[in-house]
C-alpha cells in the first residue's frame, strides 16, 4: 500500500547501500570520508562497500610501485565478503581497471556486487558511487536512487586518463539523483550539471584528537626519540597533492627542526634525503592523532593543482582538534578557517611562518571550539537526511500530481 497523500517517507524504498569506494578498506586510512560515512550509516541501513576498481592498470615502469600494489589487490580479493563492523560489510570484487575494465564491469562485475549485496541483506540497493570506473554499474545494477559522491576531482588524478574519467562522471552524474561535494568550489562549478547537490564538508574525530593534543597517550616510539622542535605531516606524499620542491627548500633552511612525514609516497624513493626529515610511513587511522600531537606544528605544503583547488583536505579539522599552530599553502577551502592557520607562499615564507607558530604557538581550544560541531556523526545525520530527502521530495511530487490530477477532474 502507497503513503497516504502528504504523508512523509517514513521508510525509504531501499534497504540498504552499495557504496563504490574510492579506497580499500583493508589498506587505506580510514579517516577518508566514504568510510568514515558509511559506517555510521551501516547503523541505519546494511552498506556494502565495494573496494577500490581503480582508475587505471599500475604501470611495470615503477617496479616498486607495481608490486606494492598488485600485492595488495590480490591480498584484499582472497578476504571475499567480510562483515568487518557490524552492518558495515566490505567487498574486493574481481575487476580490471581502465577502458578494459569499463566493457567487463556490466556482465562481469555487477553480478559479483549483487550477490555481495545479497550476502549483506541488500536486496533493494541505494547505489553509492565514488570511484569513477563503477560508472557502468549505475545501469547494470537496479537501484532505488544513485548518488555521486564528488569529493574528489578525480580527472586531475596524474595516473588516470582524464579523458576516459571525464566520460565517467559524466555517464554518473547524468544518472545521479543526487551529488555530494565537499569542497564549495567545485560545488559551484558543477551547479546544473547534477540533478541535485549536497555539500557535506569533511569532519573530523573531535574526541579522538583532542585527547591526543592533550597528551593522553605518550609520544610514539620512533618519534619519542628525535629531539624538538618537531614539524609534521600526515597524509600521501604524491605529486598531485604534495609540493615536493617547496618541501624540500623549507627543510634545507630550517635544519635545526625534525620534520615528521607520516603516510605513504608515490614520489621517487630518494625524492629527499635530508638528515632532519623522517619518513615513517602509513600509520593506522588509530594511532594518526598521536603522531600528530608528538609535534609541535603540523603543515600542509599543497602544491596548486586542479585537484588541490577542488578538494577539501580531511587534514585540517583533524589538526586544528589536535591544537598544533598549522601553516600552509593557499586553497580554496581554507575559507571560513583562515583566521586559524598561518598561510604561507614560497621556501622562505613557509620558513618564517614555522619559525613563527614554534615561537608563538597560540591557544589550541580557538581551534577545537570552532571544529566541536564538525563531527562525523553529524555529517552522517546530514547525509542521511539527505538521502531520505530522496524519497520525501518524489512523494511529494507525486501526492502533488495527484491533488492537481484530481483539481482539473472536478
Amino acid at each position: 500500500m502507497g503513503q497516504p497523500a502528504g504523508a512523509a517517507i517514513s521508510t525509504p524504498p531501499f534497504d540498504g547501500i552499495i557504496c563504490i569506494g574510492g579506497e580499500d578498506w583493508w589498506y587505506h586510512n580510514r579517516g577518508h570520508f566514504d568510510f568514515q560515512i558509511m559506517r555510521r550509516l551501516a547503523k541505519r541501513w546494511p552498506v556494502l562497500f565495494v573496494n577500490s576498481l581503480g582508475v587505471r592498470l599500475p604501470s611495470v615502469r615503477d617496479n616498486r610501485l607495481f608490486v606494492e600494489r598488485i600485492g595488495r589487490k590480490l591480498k584484499s580479493l582472497s578476504r571475499g565478503v567480510v562483515e568487518a563492523e557490524p552492518g558495515f560489510w566490505v567487498f574486493s570484487p574481481l575487476s580490471v581497471p581502465g577502458e578494459a575494465g569499463q566493457r567487463l564491469s556490466g556482465w562481469a562485475l555487477a553480478p559479483q556486487i549483487r550477490l555481495a549485496a545479497h550476502r549483506a541483506g541488500i536486496r533493494r540497493p541505494l547505489l553509492w558511487v565514488h570511484c569513477p570506473a563503477g560508472a557502468p554499474l549505475v545501469d547494470a545494477i537496479p537501484s532505488a536512487a544513485v548518488v555521486l559522491q564528488r569529493t574528489d576531482r578525480f580527472e586531475a588524478f596524474p595516473e588516470a586518463d582524464p579523458t576516459v574519467v571525464a566520460r565517467q562522471i559524466a555517464h554518473i552524474k547524468a544518472r545521479a539523483d543526487l551529488a555530494i561535494y565537499a569542497a564549495p568550489h567545485l560545488m559551484h562549478e558543477e551547479a546544473g550539471s547534477v540533478r541535485r547537490q549536497l555539500l557535506v564538508t569533511h569532519g573530523v574525530d573531535v574526541t579522538r584528537f583532542s585527547a591526543a593534543g592533550d597528551g593522553v597517550h605518550p609520544a610514539p616510539s620512533d618519534v619519542a626519540h628525535l629531539p624538538r622542535p618537531r614539524v609534521g605531516f600526515v597524509g600521501g606524499i604524491d605529486a598531485h597533492t604534495f609540493d615536493p620542491e617547496l618541501f624540500r627548500a623549507v627543510a634545507t633552511r630550517l635544519c635545526d627542526v625534525q620534520f615528521v612525514m607520516i603516510g605513504g609516497s608515490s614520489l621517487a624513493e630518494d625524492w629527499c634525503q635530508l638528515a632532519n626529515v623522517h619518513f615513517l610511513g602509513r600509520k593506522p587511522y588509530d594511532e594518526v592523532a598521536d603522531y600528530m600531537a608528538a609535534v609541535d606544528c603540523l603543515i600542509m605544503p599543497w602544491n596548486d593543482s586542479d585537484w588541490i583547488k577542488a578538494c577539501n583536505p580531511i587534514k585540517l579539522k583533524e589538526y586544528l582538534a589536535v591544537g598544533r599552530p598549522i601553516v600552509t599553502t593557499d586553497f580554496g577551502a581554507l575559507d571560513g578557517w583562515r583566521d586559524l592557520v598561518s598561510v604561507a607562499s614560497g621556501a622562505d615564507g613557509f620558513a618564517a611562518a614555522i619559525s613563527a607558530a614554534l615561537a608563538a604557538p597560540g591557544d589550541p581550544l580557538i581551534g577545537r571550539r570552532r571544529v566541536a560541531t564538525e563531527t562525523w556523526d553529524a555529517k552522517a545525520d546530514l547525509v542521511a537526511d539527505g538521502l531520505m530527502g530522496l524519497f520525501r521530495d518524489e512523494g511529494q511530487k507525486r501526492n502533488e500530481t495527484t491533488s492537481s490530477g484530481l483539481s482539473r477532474a472536478a
